[in-house]
């Protein structure tokens, strides 16, 4: 019934195994890919016909993870999975990356790609998994792809790489000094498509290391798909790309002289209205034959991307006249929103982000619910795009992965900088609104948040700024290298290669490619470029602000207690009873954890002070010796007993309230009365004894041996 095929490779510590023709048999390609206990399931379909008139490649990847998967019921209210949460969108993209690029110039049939986690085992991330999987669901689906591709992820721990370092080693990264990156590679036998990373500080040495030591660790995957297919896949699919060389010959005839003379234009609203006149005048001058052609779309842009790579790669001026090396113009300022906790507004040339930090408490900390695990993140990123940045009318809806992939970006840069939660006991919260884009928006993103998380007192290690880089590669082993490119630059360029971090090393470097992949020559240059370019954005961001700035008066203030395990449900009371009360009578917030960490929030110090010294009275010890202020709480025959520490109570002996013999403690004190008492230790029951007649009662100074009151 099944004709099952089977590859084994072992790959690092874990066995590594490709299974097709068992399950989801009528999809076009469908393979099960297994790493240790971890299993993801590949599906790939396309369409055998394009659509009429559609001009673009729809390819769409799913990435999903099934909480079955770990032996967990999704949290929330339905218990099922809803919409993907931001690691299946972060992962869909890295799939999608180095994907797309490989697929047949003009192939522009819908293809889907659906990848489902059905095992999890918590060691080996399905992330990796899950490229590999796809790829090789791609290779044997008989859709033109020009794979297949290989996919690793690279540690770095006392010097040396490590391949597919565990998943715990991986989460908070910031947490786990010993490992200093968290990179995922893909690419195929011959050239890197596509990198990934978090790191703290390390060279650009360090990092084209384990770039290399990545495409070398997958090129046994490759190998092994490569043979999987040999015995599995489908007949390729009948598909040719189109010839319209004729086709661009008309177009390059018909505007060629207006295309150019739009593109020498400097700004970008001028050049953006001037070449859509150009296209306008184009298609104006063909026939009806032509402007019918499904390709026309493709030889507009191939006239565009001539003249602007062309213009490059001959050594002329880039299209708004710098060369291959400078950073536009920089603007940055802070401080400039009254009520913020922080702000800054960063310009690089067209490009432009409002940034906002906000501080919060332990109640304001993001409970992410992954399949290893729920855990805490008190460091939130959020990036936002709305279309009047680029000047133009758009559906305004939740964040897409755009947002998400950017914001991500973003906060892998800036949280390696970020201060212990034991030093800097908030919750940073910081917002990126793009006001104005041409170029790379994260990166504008990554040089506002490091601003306006200063501004609003944050104590970073170090200043992070970001460059995004781009690339022309032509035919004829031509290169040359962008320093900041301009969005023409990133939309008709053959990379974007976006690179972020302080004086003294990385801390995340993303890249994508267009084409078959770079060469280490390459990758090497554009290292060198971005940090020429990122060593002179942080000077421009040093004029604006250098170090942490003193916390907004509206930020609320933190003062963190810590106290024994044992006493914490004395704090907390119960049913939250003695909590709620020190909330209600002290206006602070209180928050404690299980390791007895205690965090009292307030704008107000008075309000802080009174929460602390409720909870000092609970936790905290009476010293023998001492003299405290109390009040009696009952008579007995036998003595007073006074509560005189928080909610301690003890026993005067009626032999200790005075200097002379009282038949009953009532000749001398009475119920609700304040008095000064020593606390002189505890019998052998543990029960406090304490005195009053060795104490001044007027002062609360201790009266000398042999001069009591005789009264």
């Amino acid at each position: 019934m099944f004709n099952v095929t089977t590859k084994s490779i072992q790959w690092g510590r874990e066995t590594l195994t490709l299974e097709t023709g068992k399950v989801a048999r009528q999809a076009d390609g469908s393979v099960i890919a297994t790493l240790g206990e971890t299993r993801v399931m590949a599906n790939v379909t396309f369409a055998k016909k394009p659509k009429a008139g559609q001009d673009f490649f729809p390819l769409t990847v799913h990435y999903q993870e099934k909480y079955y998967a770990a032996g967990k019921i999704p949290g929330g209210f339905f218990k099922r999975e809803a919409r993907p949460s931001e690691k299946e969108t972060l992962v869909s993209r890295l799939i999608d990356r180095p994907c797309r690029p490989l697929f047949v110039e003009g192939f522009k049939h819908e293809v889907l790609v659906m990848a489902t986690v059905l095992s999890c085992d918590l060691v080996n991330d399905p992330d990796i998994v899950a490229m590999i999987a796809v790829s090789a669901a791609l290779t044997i689906s008989g859709v033109p792809f020009m794979g297949p591709i290989g996919a690793a992820r690279v540690g770095f721990v006392a010097g040396e790489y490590v391949l597919n370092p565990e998943m715990d080693d991986m989460t908070q990264l910031r947490l786990k000094p010993d490992q200093r990156l968290d990179l995922v590679i893909a690419g195929t036998k011959d050239a890197v498509m596509m990198v990934e990373s978090e790191a703290y500080e390390l060279t650009e040495e360090e990092m084209l290391g384990a770039v290399k030591f990545g495409h070398a660790a997958m090129q046994p995957v490759i190998d092994m798909i490569i043979d999987f297919a040999e015995h599995s896949a489908k007949e390729p699919f009948d598909y040719s790309p189109p010839d319209y060389s004729a086709l661009y010959a008309s177009v390059k005839a018909a505007g060629e002289v207006q295309m150019r003379a739009a593109f020498a234009l400097r700004d970008k609203q001028e050049r953006t209205n001037a070449i859509s006149a150009a296209c306008a005048t184009i298609v104006a001058a063909l026939s009806e034959t032509d402007k019918a052609d499904a390709n026309l779309g493709s030889a507009i842009k191939k006239l565009e991307s001539s003249i602007l790579r062309g213009d490059i790669i001959n050594g002329g001026a880039r299209i708004d006249g710098r060369d291959n090396k400078t950073v536009r113009p920089i603007v940055a300022e802070t401080g400039i929103l009254p009520r913020a906790h922080g702000s800054a507004l960063f310009t690089r040339g067209e490009t432009q982000g409002l940034v906002v930090t906000t501080l919060g408490t332990g109640e304001d900390e993001q409970i992410i619910d992954a399949l290893n695990g729920n855990h805490r993140s008190n460091f939130m990123l959020h990036y936002n795009f709305p279309p009047y940045s680029v000047g133009e009318v758009g559906r305004v809806s939740g964040p897409g992965r755009r947002e998400i992939g950017h914001g991500k970006l973003a906060w892998r840069a800036l949280q390696a900088v970020l201060p212990a939660a034991t030093d800097f006991p908030y919750t940073v919260r910081v917002v990126s609104e793009i006001t104005e884009s041409n170029g790379s928006s994260s990166m504008a993103s990554v040089c506002g948040g490091s601003l306006a998380m200063m501004d609003a007192g944050v104590p970073l290690k170090a200043p992070v700024a970001g460059v995004a880089m781009g690339l022309i590669l032509e035919d004829d082993g031509r290169w040359a290298v962008l320093t900041d490119i301009l969005g023409d630059e990133d939309h008709l360029g053959d990379m974007d290669f976006k690179v972020a971090g302080t004086q003294a090393g990385i801390t995340t470097m993303q890249m994508d490619i267009k084409v078959a992949g770079i060469t280490p020559e390459i990758m090497a240059q554009a290292l060198a470029q971005a940090k020429d370019g990122r060593m002179h954005i942080l000077s421009e961001m040093n004029k604006a602000l250098s170090a942490p700035q003193g916390f907004s008066e509206y930020a609320p203030k933190i003062e963190t207690l810590q106290i024994p395990t044992d006493k914490i449900r004395e704090v907390i009371g119960s049913g939250g009873k003695v909590i709620r009360e020190i909330v209600e009578l002290s206006g602070a917030k209180v928050d404690i954890n299980d390791e007895g960490i205690i965090k009292i929030a307030s704008s107000s110090a008075e309000n802080i002070k009174k929460a602390y010294d409720m909870i000092w009275s609970i936790v905290a010890e009476p010293e023998i010796g001492l003299i405290y202020t109390g009040k009696v709480v009952k008579l007995v025959d036998f003595g007073a007993f006074v509560n005189f520490f928080g909610k301690r109570d003890g026993l005067v002996h009626v032999s200790q309230i005075a200097g002379k013999r009282l038949n009953h403690p009532n000749e001398y004190l009475k119920e609700g009365q304040e008095v000064k008492v020593k606390l002189l230790g505890f019998d052998e029951r543990g029960k406090v004894r304490l005195g009053m007649k060795m104490v001044d009662q007027e002062t609360g100074a201790e009266i000398a041996e042999g001069k009591g009151d005789e009264a």
